[in-house]
């Protein structure tokens, strides 16, 4: 009996997964192993792989979105009738699941995404009537609404949401000029949409609040040139303020916290998701257990996945499960900025650059190593004493490396 493959849940974020290309055809013979089309997430590109002997009989999308749980393609027995199952597809078998490995090629150039099917109408569109009443009222087209819910329903939370964005200032899309010559558009990556989304609620729905301090590096500075004399790989800044943000982390566990609406989660384990920049947006790679982990460890495991994030090779377990996030653009020559706190996390720090200036030593004015940092804290889950006593300790550990190996 054929059976219908679906569009998988493969993270706790996905509502909608984008079919970039099929590299099968209907009636192609295919075994397990193979794969049968590349598949875009909110979390990375990957490979969608056949799961059983047979002939792929029918391509449901092929391309552009499919909501969760939606039909991608039915396999079965060549010549097999599959005209009930497309006609009934409320009394089709229990679906299976395809095996989804990361993608082993480089990241797809940006191209139009087509819909599977008509452009949607107001009656067609999935939305919970109050989310439709609000939208009515306000004047919100649904059709420009990205939905959370079920299978992209659009919900009550979909609306604020998107009013909120619209007061704080973003430019409607009748204010921008149209495309002219030399223009290029492409369509919006469900990364993209996904990362979008994910920000602007936590923006909007968690307090921020945001703590500054600047901290000497000389020490800090002294110690890396010790480690990379004898050490066999070159340990980085960045490497440095993870460890050092982990023992923080270890004094002040009240930083270590998710809120949850009507919980929050204290973690015992430090998780630090460490924020890599790639060509389609941002992803975040975790470092479990930072706090157990040598500098070694963490600058090997920091290098292979920031390498693997870019080239779309990490597993979604990779870039799951962080417990505080750190974000580094001090390579950029970025003195100071604040971060978008990254959910579940109830903080995310920001790290500038290193820059020599003035600053008052033994009351003597000398030249130092100096580095800002700003912490943005979710109130609800973590108040200012808490923030500042995890930036005093992060400042000793990192103005006193040594202090870190006791």
């Amino acid at each position: 009996m054929a059976d219908i493959i679906r569009m998988p849940r493969l993270s706790d974020t996905m509502q909608i997964g984008v079919i970039r290309s099929w590299l099968k055809k209907v009636g192609d013979t295919v075994k397990p192993g193979d794969i049968l089309a590349e598949v875009e997430t909110d979390k990375a590109t990957m490979d969608l792989e056949a799961f059983q002997d047979g002939t792929l009989l029918h391509i449901a999308v092929p391309s552009g979105n499919v909501a969760v749980d939606g039909i991608i393609a039915i396999i079965g027995k060549k010549g097999e009738d599959i005209s009930a199952l497309l006609s009934n597809s409320a009394e089709t078998p229990k679906p299976v699941s395809p095996s989804i490995t990361a993608d082993k090629s480089s990241s797809p150039t940006p191209e139009p995404i087509q819909a599977a099917n008509p452009g949607p109408t107001e009656s067609r569109i999935k939305a919970s009537p109050l989310a439709k009443s609000i939208a009515k009222e306000a004047g919100i087209d649904l059709n420009k609404v990205q939905g959370t819910g079920d299978q992209g329903r659009i919900t009550k939370k979909d609306i604020e949401n998107n009013l909120a964005a619209s007061k704080s200032g973003a430019v409607k899309a009748s204010t921008i000029a149209a495309p002219s010559q030399g223009d290029t558009v492409v369509a919006v990556s469900q990364m993209r949409k996904i990362i979008a989304s994910r920000l602007a609620e936590s923006k909007f729905s968690a307090p921020h609040f945001y703590l500054t301090t600047e901290i000497d590096m000389d020490a800090c500075v002294a110690a890396r040139a010790q480690i990379n004399a004898i050490s066999s790989s070159k340990i980085s800044f960045n490497d440095i303020i993870v460890k050092a943000s982990a023992a923080a982390i270890r004094q002040n566990l009240g930083m270590n916290v998710s809120w949850m609406g009507d919980t929050m989660v204290y973690h015992n384990d430090i998780h630090i998701g460490v924020a890599v920049a790639i060509e389609d947006g941002l992803v975040v790679p975790v470092i479990r257990n930072t706090d157990q982990k040598s500098l070694q460890q963490i600058n090997n495991e920091v290098q292979d996945k920031a390498t693997r994030a870019k080239d779309r090779k990490l597993n979604l377990d990779e870039m799951q499960g962080n417990t505080f996030t750190i974000s580094n653009l001090g390579m950029f020559d970025i003195e100071d900025f604040t971060a978008i706190i990254n959910p579940p996390d109830a903080c995310i720090l920001a790290v500038g650059s290193i820059s020599k200036k003035p600053a008052v030593k033994n009351d003597q004015i000398v030249i130092s190593s100096l580095m800002k940092v700003t912490l943005s804290c979710d109130h609800r889950a973590v108040d200012g004493a808490t923030g500042a006593k995890f930036l005093q300790s992060l400042k000793g550990f990192l103005e006193n490396p040594l202090s870190m190996l006791l």
